[in-house]
C-alpha cells in the first residue's frame, strides 16, 4: 500500500479515512499533511501516481482505468473496514469520481460523503467542450498555467524544475481529457455530496454533480481562484468543513 499511498501517521483507532487524489501533476504531500491537523478520529491517506515523489521513475497512467484499478487494489481491503470518505480537487475530482463508480459497481461499496472541487462533473457539456491544454505548445501551456495561478513564479521561472513538472502536469491533463463517461440514468450513489469551488475560477458545472446522488448535495463557494485551497484561511475553512461533515458522518454510523 505504502507504493500507492502517503499516510503521515496511521490511526488504527481512527473511525473514518479520507481518501485524497491529486490535482494534474501533483503529488500526495499537500494532502498527506492533513492528517496531522485533523483530528484523531481520522486517517488520512493521499494517493500516490506513478511518475513523481518516491514513483519518479515510474511510466504515466495513460487512463483512468489504470488509475482505479490500482487505487481499488491497494485500499479495497481497507474501505471494507470502516467509514471512508473521499475528497479530490480538479483532476482529483474526476479519479474520485472514477473510483467512487466502480467502488459501487463492481464491490456494492460507497463512501460516507463526497467531496469535490474546482471541476465540472465529467459528463456535463461545459466540460466537454473544454480546450484540450495538454496539447498545446510549452510557451502557450505556461501562460495557461500561470493564468489559473497556484504555481509557484520562481518555479515556472526555472527551466530545469520545469523539465520535472511540467511532463507529470500535460500527462495527467491528457489522459483526463481523453476520459469519457455517461451522464448517470439514476444516481449510483445515496451518499451526500458537497462541491467546492474558487469564486475567481473559470466557470464550473457544478450543478451537474447532483446527477451522481440521491442524497444531499450542497455547493459552497471560496474567495480565490482555482487553487484557492491553497490559501491557509480557505484551507482552515475547508478542514473544518471536512471534519464536522465526517464527525457527524461517525455519529450516525455508530
Amino acid at each position: 500500500m505504502e507504493k500507492v499511498i502517503s499516510c503521515f501517521g496511521r490511526r488504527p483507532e481512527a473511525l473514518t479515512r479520507l481518501i485524497c487524489f491529486p490535482w494534474a501533476g501533483g503529488g500526495s504531500i499537500h494532502y498527506a499533511r492533513w492528517g496531522n491537523v485533523l483530528n484523531s478520529s481520522m486517517e488520512v491517506f493521499a494517493v500516490k501516481l506513478p511518475g513523481r515523489e518516491s514513483r519518479a521513475r515510474e511510466p504515466f497512467f495513460e487512463n483512468m482505468q489504470q488509475i482505479v484499478d490500482e487505487v481499488l487494489a491497494a485500499l479495497l481491503p481497507l474501505l471494507k473496514e470502516k467509514p471512508f470518505a473521499l475528497f479530490g480537487h480538479s483532476f482529483g475530482a474526476f479519479t474520485s469520481f472514477a473510483v467512487a463508480e466502480d467502488l459501487k459497481k463492481l464491490h456494492n461499496l460507497e463512501p460516507v460523503h463526497m467531496f469535490l472541487s474546482g471541476a465540472s462533473a465529467p459528463y456535463s457539456e461545459i466540460r466537454i467542450k473544454a480546450p484540450k491544454r495538454s496539447e498545446l505548445p510549452d510557451h502557450e501551456f505556461l501562460q495557461w498555467l500561470t493564468s489559473i495561478g497556484g504555481t509557484p513564479q520562481e518555479l515556472l521561472a526555472n527551466p530545469e524544475v520545469l523539465q520535472l513538472f511540467l511532463p507529470a502536469l500535460k500527462a495527467d491533463l491528457h489522459l483526463v481529457e481523453n476520459y469519457r463517461c455517461s451522464k448517470p440514468d439514476v444516481p449510483f450513489l445515496g451518499c451526500p455530496v458537497t462541491c467546492f469551488d474558487g469564486k475567481e475560477d473559470i466557470p464550473h458545472d457544478l450543478q451537474a454533480w447532483r446527477n451522481i446522488t440521491s442524497g444531499d448535495f450542497t455547493i459552497r463557494m471560496f474567495d480565490g481562484s482555482h487553487f484557492y485551497l491553497k490559501d491557509a484561511g480557505n484551507e482552515k475553512i475547508l478542514l473544518d468543513y471536512i471534519t464536522k461533515i465526517l464527525e457527524t458522518a461517525e455519529i450516525d454510523y455508530l
